[in-house]
């Protein structure tokens, strides 16, 4: 602890302080990170504070939640005073029972939640060492914790090396840098352990060491004879080396010296992650072992457990350098001894198997699919491509490499890794393979996602079914398949034909979707209830939809047991068919998950799907967080589809809530990058926006020529997912400048269509229409009445305020002011609790007229707009005004601008604070607003 003075102060008061703390020690390998923990962990313990310590191991660190079951493994006794909630989130990610695995922040609170079980008792101090290994999860989990541990019992302190990439280098935590030695302390340190060494070497090891503590312990023991004799290997001889690579050439050494059955020992110990250094607990459950390794204590390379006897690495460089120096058969020898031990944990005999295994082998093949699989439901998937790609490669059949390439790739660009996916079909040998199916979903991935490019995906995505369908009209087989990648797999054809259908919905073109429907009977039988449910429900409901409200209901009973991108292609359909609320639970349990560690391009949709529930609920400001987040997260990973969806959304919410300067800009760059593409599915949106932009303004020409865009009045354009949503637009816009006919003529069209059989909202919509079209008074009482008391009008809170708004019009004119207040004074409370301020403004004028004296609207601005949102979360990652102008392309002015409005917003005053008030802002919008009726 030499020159130690200032980091021992530092740790001394962290370790007594009464308040819950987080501190991160950063710094080189050998810079004695260790050694500090070693000392605030005994403090600790002597302050009467529950030490429990973890170590990050590099391999472990693809196994999803390893580090996260080191840390609490020890602490699960506890569970049992948590609620329902928290025991499901930590069972689910530990193996103890088959929930649904939880989002990052759902099992964040849960694992706080047993640290605070297990602090009710006794302080915690938590002790995390080489936390730079941890799996993504873990380490996110840990972040989460540590930025929440004020007014708790609880401390954690981590150690992470700076010269490797951290998942917590953005991790905002309290940082210790840990710095190399003085030249005096450094002096002082390798004369006290070394006293008798001579002069011209003390000089060297002193110059060599760099202020290393473990290079000037270690490397005096190789000093010795002249040093131009020495061999090229020893850590002395390296020119310009570093003091970790010294270190390593040191232990390299050491290690080579060994007898073979203890080198063996350590290698074992080493694969299968034995911890480094004392003090670090007990051997987690199923660790191996390490026996018979006296000689390897003795040579300075492991040490004694203290409170257990086990062996352990005396430094995380002896561990690396026994792996290192192991040859390749040694190291698969290993491994298949460590897959033996594991075989009753999948994941981790997996991924022993996979490095075992030289030849192909199916029945290891089949293992790391299963391991894939499961990785996959529990948010690994980046892990499950790496395990997907070794069983393609130790596949024993052509067909099967083919397949598990294809199941990689397809799980690649699920997690936004598309190039990667295009890179795992081009190393697939088999015949065509660049005409697989497998290729050309991931070709047709990138073009639509992240090129927009809808006409050149269908027609590759067509051609590849119409191979399929041929092949079925000559009745051959799947060993038949001369294309490869198990192009007639009932699983790829399930997946090609998801991506035709995506990619029809957003051409949103008739002769598309007809040619597709003409693809999907061809195929017959083998087209299963999925894609027949994304058939009918994501084309056009007005003539497919009716019916499949049961099927789809049924389809997401299991959503836990389901895939991430079938959750999400299920909840499209939920939302076409409005019965998406009772999804959204689920949905927001897993995104998070999804978005960091998962299929990225599924949660990216569910963010989408997630706003849409918000905003028809009347959730608007949640909804408003949630488009900010779903647009940082497209143009962080390239998905300019996805980021355009999500301005025409936010744009929406802009219009409805009278922000119509903000909606017409957001409309017009959607528009502009859209319409050239041919993508109609969000031109209408645009259009859609428009529309409500306009009547928010009370330009009800303006809202008439948007809605008429989608569809003309007394029609619904085939395959216009707009042209029902936009009803009341084109009705309310109709009438209201003097175009009865063609408003009654829409209305009409809504009812014959029977659109009231197909969902909830429409039967709302279009009994509103009626009502604001009725030619009689006695007509418009009953259409009106069969609105209003649907089972699910207060699911839609806008569209059933404007349908109270325009009958209490039509009331005040025909029957009378005090006639129609019943109607006017809940449309007006509802809009000023929406936020719709343009409307809570005509609905309060025309109560005025009805005279009900005026009163003060109530304030329902939003917190942030997703602008601001956007800034803030730039700034909370620590740039500068400067930089945050460059990504979003503003002027540092504007974005101080920006910061001055969004610091009173959040109750803060510095940026270091930002990164917690946000939080705490998603945490808020997953809450629903109890002001609103809702759906569970």
């Amino acid at each position: 602890m030499l020159g130690r003075d200032g980091e021992r102060e530092q740790l001394t008061a962290f370790a007594r302080s009464v308040e819950g703390r987080t501190l991160l020690l950063r710094g080189e390998t050998g810079v004695g990170k260790s050694t500090l923990l070693d000392f605030a962990a005994e403090l600790a313990a002597r302050e009467g504070q529950l030490v429990v310590r973890a170590t990050g191991v590099e391999a472990e660190s693809e196994l999803p939640y390893a580090g996260l079951h080191q840390l609490l493994y020890p602490l699960l006794a506890h569970t049992t005073g948590l609620d329902d909630t928290s025991r499901a989130a930590l069972g689910a990610v530990f193996g103890q029972t088959g929930g649904t695995p939880p989002s990052l922040m759902s099992l964040g609170i849960a694992a706080l939640g047993l640290l605070s079980a297990a602090a009710l008792e006794q302080p915690l101090f938590l002790v995390l060492d080489d936390a730079q290994w941890l799996d993504d999860s873990s380490a996110a989990v840990c972040g989460f914790i540590g930025r929440r541990l004020t007014g708790s019992r609880l401390k954690l302190l981590l150690a992470v090396r700076s010269d490797i990439a951290s998942p917590f280098d953005t991790a905002a935590l309290p940082e210790l840098a840990v710095g190399p030695l003085s030249e005096e302390d450094s002096a002082l340190l390798l004369d006290g352990h070394h006293p008798s060494l001579e002069r011209r070497l003390r000089r060297i090891v002193l110059n060599q060491a760099q202020g290393n503590p473990l290079a000037l312990l270690e490397l005096p023991g190789h000093a010795g004879g002249p040093t131009d004799d020495r061999p090229p290997a020893d850590p002395l001889s390296l020119r310009g080396a570093s003091p970790s690579r010294r270190l390593r050439h040191l232990y390299g050494t050491r290690i080579t010296g060994l007898a073979a059955g203890v080198r063996a020992e350590l290698l074992k110990g080493a694969l299968d992650g034995v911890a480094a250094g004392s003090g670090d607990g007990p051997v987690p459950a199923g660790r191996y072992r390490m026996r018979d390794a006296d000689e390897a204590v003795v040579r300075g390379l492991l040490v004694i457990e203290p409170s257990t006897g086990e062996f352990a690495f005396r430094h995380p460089l002896v561990r690396s350098s026994v792996v290192q120096l192991a040859t390749p058969g040694q190291r698969r020898e290993a491994h298949r001894t460590l897959a033996r031990l594991h075989r009753g944990d999948l994941e981790r005999r997996a991924a022993h198997l996979a490095e075992a295994t030289l030849d192909p082998d199916e029945e290891v093949a089949r293992v790391l699919e299963a391991a894939a699989e499961s990785a996959t439901r529990r948010g690994g998937a980046l892990t499950a491509v790496t395990w997907l790609t070794r069983a393609a490669e130790l596949s024993e059949h052509p067909a099967e490499r083919s397949r598990r390439l294809g199941d990689a790739a397809f799980i690649a660009g699920h997690a936004a890794r598309l190039g990667h996916a295009r890179r795992l079909l081009r190393a697939d040998p088999g015949p065509d393979s660049d005409r697989s199916p497998a290729a050309a979903l991931a070709s047709g991935y990138q073009a639509l996602y992240q090129d927009g490019d809808v006409r050149s995906t269908h027609r590759q995505i067509s051609a590849v079914v119409e191979r399929l369908a041929d092949r079925r009209a000559a009745d051959r087989t799947d060993a038949e398949d001369p294309d490869g990648a198990g192009g007639t797999d009932g699983t790829v054809l399930d997946r090609l034909l998801a991506l035709l259908l995506a990619t029809s919905q957003f051409a949103a073109d008739r002769a598309l979707w007809e040619r597709t429907h003409a693809l999907l009977a061809a195929l017959g039988d083998r087209v299963g209830e999925r894609a027949r449910i994304y058939s009918a429900t994501w084309s056009d409901v007005v003539r497919h939809g009716a019916g499949w409200t049961g099927p789809v209901e049924r389809a997401a009973a299991d959503l836990p047991g389901q895939e991430p991108w079938d959750v999400a292609r299920l909840a499209v359909s939920a939302y076409h068919l409005d019965v998406l609320s009772p999804l959204r639970p689920h949905l927001q349990r897993v995104v998070s998950r999804e978005l960091e560690t998962g299929a990225v391009s599924a949660g990216m949709v569910m963010l989408h799907l997630i706003m849409l529930d918000q905003m028809g609920v009347g959730e608007w400001e949640a909804a408003e967080r949630t488009g900010g987040r779903a647009l940082r997260h497209s143009d962080e990973h390239g998905h300019e589809l996805f980021a355009q969806q999500t301005r025409a959304y936010l744009a929406q919410i802009a219009a409805m809530r009278g922000q119509t300067a903000a909606a017409r800009e957001l409309q017009a760059v959607v528009d502009a990058w859209a319409r050239p593409r041919g993508i109609g599915f969000l031109t209408q949106l645009a259009d859609a926006a428009g529309a409500t932009a306009a009547l928010s303004d009370g330009d009800y020409e303006g809202a008439y020529l948007h809605a008429i865009g989608i569809t003309a009045p007394g029609v619904f354009q085939p395959y216009a997912h707009q042209a029902s949503r936009t009803l009341l637009d084109l009705v309310e816009a109709a009438v209201h400048t003097g175009r009865a006919a063609q408003a009654r003529a829409h209305a009409l069209a809504a009812r014959d269509a029977n659109l009231p059989a197909v969902s909830p909202r429409l039967a709302l919509v279009t009994h509103g229409a009626l009502a604001m079209t009725a030619d009689g008074e006695q007509e418009a009482a009953e259409a009106y009445a069969l609105a209003v008391d649907h089972p699910a009008a207060a699911r839609f809170p806008f569209e059933l305020a404007r349908i109270r708004l325009a009958h209490g019009i039509r009331v005040r004119r025909t029957q009378g002011a005090t006639a129609a207040r019943q109607f006017l004074a809940p449309a007006a409370d509802a809009f000023e609790r929406l936020g719709a301020t343009a409307w809570a403004a005509r609905a309060r004028a025309e109560l005025r007229v009805s005279g009900v004296p005026a009163r003060p609207a109530t304030r329902t601005t939003s917190l942030l707009t997703w602008q601001e949102r956007r800034i803030a979360d730039l700034a909370a990652g620590g740039l500068t005004n400067k930089e945050i102008g460059e990504r979003t392309r503003l002027s540092p002015r504007t974005v101080s601008a920006h910061l001055y409005r969004i610091f009173p917003k959040l109750d803060i005053t510095t940026r270091a604070a930002l990164r917690d008030a946000l939080t705490r802002l998603d945490e808020d919008a997953a809450t629903p607003n109890p002001a609103l009726p809702h759906h569970r």
